[in-house]
């Protein structure tokens, strides 16, 4: 193999294999990556948006930390009967998602724990109460591992439960808990959740029902290069089986593990060292892999404003949240912030037009808090 002859391959469109992918990230210049994720990315971008990096105003809560998966690299949860264990309620919402409004946002990014009593029940009257009090708000709620989770309390189908769930409110649906899909790395650090094939059957699933998806990576712990690009060709197979009138994956999105107190830490069985030059790799890679895929993330929130600012020149198109609330991954030490202006800012300072998105990927225009709130800043700099 040569890689000059697979980059080529992916320009034109090709679906290369893990085992090309793998020749690739190991021995393509870092330069090469992001000079071919950075075209794939402007062929798979309408023109209007070639300059442009979207951006997304949300928050992420949690219905419950209570969860009996016992995934090693998770700082957030806590066991049944837990003095710190929460169920959040509807008051707590209210308070939530006014403040969320209040910042220009209007979506909740809702997920929580493998509650052993929360079952189909709960999350319809849930979903549905919300939507009663807030019908504009946008529900990103929940994952394949917490559908598969309800579903079997219910002895029900995926198709059911998520069937169920659009019919009380839910827009679309997180890649939450993809790790990495193989079987093997899961029985290490997530052996309580579902595993790969089940993972990848709800997401089938939920393209059926017309529900558009996102998916995710969690890399650099004890996955193989090889397992790495698998996960890409199994994510690539399902989008490429979605009905033609369906979204399927929107977006997709990589970061590294961060093991700050996590027991894959304290077992000495893993630990965080990617490095910049890695992640903005596998940001490139992301786009070799998946030409099917339309939106690549950058996580800001685990590299760091200048790593992911680089990633825009490697294929990545979005800069995701604000984060006006987040719990998990910053349990385990991921503590970057940005607020509305810091993020538009940071992306022009790549050299992209910032614009605010909704869950589909469609523009918004800023609200007036948030312009406001742009020119004031402005106004201080040119004073």
């Amino acid at each position: 193999m040569q890689t000059d002859q697979l980059l080529q391959d992916a320009l034109k469109g090709s679906f290369l294999t893990a085992e090309e992918g793998v020749f690739l990230f190991e021995n393509a210049p870092t330069a090469d990556l992001m000079y071919v994720g950075n075209r794939m990315r402007l062929q798979r971008l309408a023109p209007d948006r070639h300059q442009t990096v979207t951006w997304i105003i949300d928050r992420n809560s949690n219905t419950t930390n209570v969860c009996n998966a016992n995934c090693k690299f998770c700082n957030f949860y806590r066991r049944p009967g837990h003095s710190e264990a929460y169920i959040t309620t509807i008051d707590q919402y209210r308070q939530k998602i006014e403040e969320t409004f209040q910042y220009g946002g209007e979506q909740l990014l809702l997920q929580g724990g493998h509650h052993p009593d929360l079952g189909l029940s709960f999350y319809v009257d849930l979903f549905q109460n919300l939507k009663q009090l807030y019908p504009t708000l946008k529900l990103h709620a929940l994952g394949p591992p917490e559908i598969a989770h309800i579903a079997k309390l219910e002895k029900t189908s995926h198709h059911a439960v998520l069937q169920s769930l659009k019919a009380a409110g839910l827009d679309s649906l997180p890649g939450a808990g993809a790790e990495i899909l193989d079987d093997r790395v899961r029985r290490l650090i997530s052996k309580g959740k579902c595993g790969a094939v089940e993972w990848l059957d709800v997401m089938r699933a939920a393209h059926q029902l017309d529900l558009t998806t996102s998916a995710t990576m969690m890399f650099g712990h004890v996955e193989t290069n090889l397992e790495r690009m698998q996960h890409f060709v199994q994510i690539r197979q399902v989008q490429s089986e979605k009905p033609a009138t369906a979204k399927g994956f929107l977006a997709f999105i990589p970061w590294p593990f961060m093991d700050e107190g996590t027991l894959l830490k304290k077992l000495k069985r893993a630990r965080n060292t990617c490095t910049g030059d890695e992640y903005v790799r596998m940001i490139a890679m992301s786009r070799v892999m998946l030409p099917n895929v339309v939106n690549i993330q950058a996580s800001w929130l685990t590299v760091g404003k200048q790593v992911a600012q680089t990633c825009l020149h490697a294929g990545a198109n979005d800069f995701g949240s604000i984060m006006i609330e987040e719990n998990v991954v910053s349990a385990a030490g991921a503590a970057f912030r940005f607020t509305a202006d810091g993020i538009q800012k940071a992306i022009r300072d790549a050299g992209f037009e910032p614009r605010l998105r909704n869950q589909q990927y469609e523009f918004r225009d800023l609200p007036n808090n948030i312009l406001q709130q742009s020119l004031d800043t402005a106004s201080m700099m040119v004073d």
